[in-house]
């Protein structure tokens, strides 16, 4: 454009200088013989100075116009280029630019969390997304690259599906997933006075049922059916999202870490989310697929009843005070009674349509999920079979419930990490009655 102007600047001069010198000559020299050749070739200098200047405008509209064309084809191959990497399941590296504008700025914020935020957005070729950007150099970079590890070549109907990523040198970094539009499971499981919503209600009883096989295929299908074993690690309601027809799909992989198939444990720190941790994991002991197997029985358990596993209550004997209220206890005693429906979220039972079968076998299930022992409880293939009705259920194990020591002694300032390590390990000593239940004639009878 600067260009442009001062070519026509220096156009305009040189015409207005050249008639100037005609002026001059036509008054000094009268019309003698050296006028008309100064005027000669005067104006065959206009004549070629506005030819340069229309022949460059020419010029200059073709060039434009091949650009355009060119970038209407560049975008058209990006296009298709983006498309056929998302059907072959190709994550594609963005922009910082293109995340931008997508996102307008980043300005529709739809999720917070520790160290992400999550912001809806449109991209060029009309699909929605979720841009996850993650904050933090350190940590950042070692959710990025666990997030993208675990998820960027898996396809499965009930995973959130990684379109793509942007990887700039330092932080934030960007994953870009398809949008899921009706939010998180916790804003549609517990009350709305326990959660800051967006979108959200009561569940019904049968969509909650399907959300539970739902998440159990799409665990199975990182433990059993991938090349490497893919570990989750923060199994949680925050972490499930449901899509337009209420269907499950297992998001947030930040956490997660890939076994192979012949590693039966590996080490890490404990970095999930309190009130679904295994209590091997709270013993740094190493985690392993029955790691997620007991966070996903806790969650059952919060489908069912609606309220957090967890959860602090006032203490009827000194209103003053609070204690610690673990809501698989509650489950495990309404069991042995055969109170099913007393388990449930009441908003359901005021409802109806609430099948007390189908609250037997979900708590069966839960409960067989949140053994103390690893070695109890079922693998994800098996737990998807149990909600299908494909193997026989029995009545698990009673437990010890050590989690709710561990909360008491939480309560206590003597108590420290040795005494609480001593008081989960002492359950190796017992056998817990179990001897009567044979896992080969119950839950493995399907396999």
């Amino acid at each position: 454009m600067m260009e442009d102007r001062k070519v026509i600047s220096i156009a305009v001069v040189s015409v207005i200088a050249l008639i100037t010198i005609i002026i001059v000559a036509r008054v000094s020299l009268k019309l003698s013989r050296a006028f008309f050749l100064i005027l000669g070739a005067d104006v065959a200098v206009i004549v070629a100075v506005f030819s340069c200047v229309l022949i460059r405008h020419r010029y200059k509209t073709r060039r434009m116009l091949m650009e355009s064309r060119l970038r209407s084809e560049g975008r058209e191959l990006r296009i298709e280029y983006s498309f056929l990497r998302k059907v072959a399941g190709v994550p594609t590296k963005f922009r910082y630019k293109e995340l931008e504008e997508a996102t307008d700025g980043f300005q529709a914020l739809v999720g917070k969390g520790s160290s992400a935020s999550v912001f809806k957005g449109i991209l060029n070729d009309g699909t929605a997304v979720a841009v996850k950007r993650i904050d933090g150099e350190e940590r950042g970079e070692r959710e990025f690259r666990s997030e993208v590890a675990a998820i960027a070549g898996v396809q499965h109907v009930n995973l959130v599906r990684l379109f793509g990523y942007c990887n700039a040198p330092t932080a934030p970094r960007y994953l870009v997933y398809e949008y899921i539009p009706n939010g998180s499971l916790d804003c549609w499981i517990f009350p709305s006075n326990e959660t800051q919503r967006r979108v959200g209600g009561c569940l019904p009883w049968h969509l909650r049922y399907r959300v539970a096989i739902d998440v159990a295929k799409g665990l199975s299908y990182l433990q059993h059916d991938c090349r490497s074993r893919i570990l989750h690690l923060d199994v949680k309601p925050e972490n499930i999202l449901l899509d337009e027809d209420y269907r499950a799909r297992v998001s947030d992989f930040g956490l997660s870490k890939l076994v192979c198939k012949d590693v039966s444990r590996v080490m890490t720190n404990i970095r999930g989310t309190r009130g679904y941790l295994a209590p091997e994991w709270l013993l740094e002991m190493g985690v392993s697929e029955k790691t997620d197997i007991y966070s996903y029985g806790m969650v059952l358990l919060e489908i069912i009843g609606g309220r957090r596993n967890v959860s602090r209550v006032e203490d009827p004997n000194d209103k003053s005070k609070k204690k610690w209220m673990f809501f698989p206890k509650i489950v495990n005693e309404k069991v042995r009674e055969g109170k099913f429906l007393e388990i449930v979220d009441p908003r359901l039972i005021e409802r109806g349509g609430v099948d007390e079968s189908e609250v037997k076998k979900l708590v069966y299930v839960a409960l067989w999920c949140i053994q103390e022992r690893p070695r109890l409880r079922p693998s994800m293939a098996q737990v998807v079979d149990m909600l299908e009705g494909r193997v026989r259920l029995d009545l698990p194990p009673d437990t010890r419930m050590i989690l709710v020591d561990l909360l008491s002694a939480d309560e206590d300032p003597v108590a420290d990490h040795n005494n609480l390590a001593r008081l989960l390990t002492s359950m190796s000593s017992h056998e817990d009655n179990i001897s009567t239940y044979s896992m080969g004639t119950t839950i493995l009878s399907g396999r």
